[in-house]
């Protein structure tokens, strides 16, 4: 890892040590190290600068809501919004246990996304009605109640082409 004007650059090592952590972080700083044929000290250290420089934000268990016996429905809100008040309203309900996941799009409106989870659609309905609804620069939402999921992952170092063929591109220059 580089750092040079508070701009961090990764190498391939770096890249191959998040990916192992991706799959599986509980694994030991000795079993990535004998995988990428490095030694246990140097990914240790290199996980440690990451977790310094913000790169790993954490370590959690991914948990299956449904196989551990949470009854819970998911939807994904859009909300229309005053753009002088669009940043206020998503950070205002940032802070709702229900929302887990909150994005801005900028397409013909300002645009908030907001991925919710609630116990039933009578509790959904409570808590767009009582807490989102009238919250100041809120004009119109919609709410899509998800009935089947297909695919549900994290982001992965390795998705990320670009990245990957800079750096290898980079490693060869050097």
């Amino acid at each position: 890892m580089k750092i040079r004007n508070n701009t961090v650059t990764l190498d391939a090592t770096d890249l191959k040590i998040l990916e192992a952590l991706q799959k599986d972080a509980r694994q030991t700083y000795t079993a990535i190290g004998k995988n990428l044929g490095i030694a246990h000290s140097t990914a240790y250290d290199r996980v440690k600068r990451m977790e310094r420089q913000g790169i790993i934000k954490r370590y959690m268990a991914v948990i299956d809501a449904e196989r551990a016996g949470a009854k819970t429905i998911t939807a994904i809100m859009t909300l229309f919004t005053d753009p002088k008040e669009s940043e206020k309203v998503a950070k205002k309900i940032c802070d709702a246990s229900q929302i887990l996941e909150v994005y801005t799009s900028l397409s013909e409106e300002f645009l908030i996304i907001a991925k919710v989870v609630a116990e039933n659609q009578e509790s959904l309905h409570e808590f767009i009605a009582g807490s989102v609804a009238p919250l100041p620069g809120v004009l119109r939402i919609r709410t899509s109640i998800i009935t089947k999921k297909f695919k549900e992952t994290q982001f992965s170092i390795v998705n990320n082409p670009q990245k990957l063929t800079s750096v290898k591109e980079k490693n060869k220059i050097e």
